[in-house]
């Protein structure tokens, strides 16, 4: 006889189930339902005013939501059912965020935190990724109010190039770009957009960029006319604005019989021995960016040296710091301008001056960007910048992150439109302190309370064996909040195994002594035991502008696009 060896494979069959409401929706339809089984619009609208708190919203609107879900099977002639009061909750007419512009845009534009983009032209890292007018694109169709491009010479020396200087990037031509951004700085927003030059060009090259710039904006274009305060971005809608300053190595300067020449420090940076020394270490690269600054900070007499045609392009100056940290102390402008800080710069400052920094940002503007360490296009924590009240933060939209996630999600808030309302107490001092403080201990002025029900859609969006290739995922969500450090907590919700259509029904609780600069966190997860989780989702929503009552939470991919089915539903409330 012959022993035969058999082998058995099994396979388990999941079913995906619809989800179904959970209890605590089924007791409030019951509550608002006048008539058993069904919700009338005037049920509705009184669910809407006393349950989510919309005290606004009018019969008209619950109108609205009724017509939303006539094309559901579920829908009665007569009024909501259960399941189709369930599909509103879950829709996008009940969404967390309001979705129009409701700030104030009468006031100064440094009165605003703006959606700042750094080397907006890169596509990946830092030090070797192509230049192109797509990642321009991409982040003026996603709010974004503040593009930066690095203008170079040529190698004839006769036209402009955008790239990261003393880099291995590839270059894209200059008048591309603007022609980008001219075709869609407005699709996404009607408010300004800021181009800011980092400049290295000698004078003829400035007035070569003038003409472009002339050319390609038009109308579009706004040129200044203020120096005690900027204007409000209502003021400037569907306009451009170039903030920058020349280069100190490329000024015009007059010899002693009066011809133009170029100033003495133009052999110091440029030119191609400095760009190789520049390149040639990742270490010189970051020196060179928080040492010089990016080439922003300048002395006002050289600007006024500069192309005239260039200069008068100029919306918003930049300015520099002279002597230091120190100088913070006291500091007086002529007239509002720019100042640019890297982050580590920044972070030393606000040890010693983060008041005195406050008082500048509540007429200036103060730029922070990526210390230059961060080759990958990385990100850093933006609540130092606007805990202080830095109004351009700019970060790198190419990547991936928590930090670059907590941006995006600062920036749902005001219907999205790349310009948030800094809070008060950033621009007018404290009854009892001088200024807001951050690192003072603060008492909670408030909490929040994020009770997590369940989530759907993930089978629409996400292959089959996206997560588990032999049984469906086991989802859990990371739920956390960000801001000043007093504000950061983080909590975890249990396990759902082997659910396409998880319910938690947990709640978690955040006390906040900050809540208009906190950013609530949402991470969903496939537990993996090999310890690498499988990423599911995410959203980060700002708590300021969050909506009480129970919500449809869509969820993000990694680059910060909404998934089409997959969101939470979750109920929002807070307590004094």
């Amino acid at each position: 006889m012959h022993a035969v060896n058999c082998c058995f494979f099994f396979k388990r069959i999941f079913r995906i189930k619809a989800a179904e409401p959970p209890n605590e929706v089924k007791e409030i339809f019951d509550k608002y339902a006048s008539e058993q089984g069904t919700m009338t619009v005037d049920d509705l609208h009184k669910f809407m005013v006393e349950f989510q708190g919309e005290t606004d919203t009018t019969k008209d609107r619950a109108q609205e939501v009724f017509n939303s879900v006539r094309h559901l099977n579920i829908f009665h002639r007569r009024g909501l059912h259960l399941q189709a009061f369930f599909r509103y909750l879950l829709g996008d007419h009940n969404l967390p965020l309001p979705s129009q512009v409701h700030n104030d845009m009468d006031s100064p534009l440094a009165h605003y935190f703006l959606f700042t983009g750094h080397n907006s032209y890169l596509t990946g890292n830092q030090l070797s990724s192509d230049s192109s007018v797509e990642p321009i694109i991409k982040a003026l169709n996603k709010g974004v109010r503040v593009i930066e491009l690095d203008l170079w010479p040529n190698t004839e020396k006769n036209d402009v190039k955008v790239c990261h200087g003393g880099t291995l990037t590839a270059p894209v031509d200059l008048i591309k770009c603007l022609r980008a951004i001219k075709d869609h700085a407005f699709d996404a927003s009607e408010y300004p957009v800021v181009i800011t030059f980092e400049d290295h060009l000698t004078a003829d090259l400035q007035a070569s960029v003038a003409k472009m710039v002339t050319n390609t904006f038009g109308n579009m274009l706004y040129y200044p006319d203020y120096e005690d305060e900027f204007p409000s971005p209502h003021f400037l809608k569907k306009k451009i604005l170039i903030s920058t300053k020349p280069p100190k190595e490329y000024l015009e300067v007059q010899d002693g019989k009066g011809n133009l020449q170029r100033s003495r420090t133009e052999s110091m940076k440029g030119t191609p021995q400095m760009e190789k020394t520049y390149s040639k270490s990742l270490s010189d690269d970051a020196k060179d960016k928080d040492q010089v600054d990016e080439a922003e900070f300048i002395e006002e007499e050289d600007e006024e040296k500069a192309a005239p045609q260039y200069r008068n392009l100029i919306a918003i100056h930049a300015t520099k710091l002279k002597g230091g940290l120190e100088s913070w102390q006291g500091l007086k402008l002529s007239k509002v301008k720019r100042l640019s800080m890297s982050e580590q710069q920044l972070e030393n400052a606000v040890k010693t001056h983060g008041k005195e920094i406050i008082k500048f940002t509540q007429k200036n503007i103060l730029r922070v960007y990526p210390k230059g360490t961060r080759i990958f296009s990385s990100n850093y924590n933006p609540f130092v910048g606007w805990a202080h009240g830095a109004q351009m933060v700019a970060f790198n939209m190419q990547g991936t992150g928590k930090h670059l996630w907590i941006m995006q999600g600062m920036f749902r808030a005001n219907g999205g439109c790349g310009y948030v309302k800094k809070p008060n107490f950033l621009l007018k001092p404290n009854p009892k302190h001088d200024f807001f403080n951050p690192s003072e201990p603060l008492q909670p002025q408030k909490i929040l309370k994020v009770k997590i029900y369940q989530g759907e859609g993930w089978h629409l969006d996400f292959p089959p064996q996206a997560f588990d290739r032999y049984s469906p995922p086991d989802f859990f969500i990371k739920v956390s909040m960000a801001g000043v450090p007093a504000d950061e907590l983080k909590h975890k919700t249990r396990r759902v195994t082997d659910e396409w259509v998880p319910s938690w029904n947990e709640e978690f609780e955040f006390p906040l002594t900050v809540p208009d600069l906190a950013v609530l966190r949402l991470q969903v997860y496939d537990y993996d035991t090999s310890g690498q989780n499988d990423f599911a989702g995410q959203t980060c929503l700002p708590v300021s502008e969050l909506k009480t009552g129970i919500r449809a939470v869509p969820l993000h991919d990694k680059k910060g696009t909404p998934y089409k089915y997959t969101r939470l539903l979750v109920q929002f409330d807070f307590e004094n």
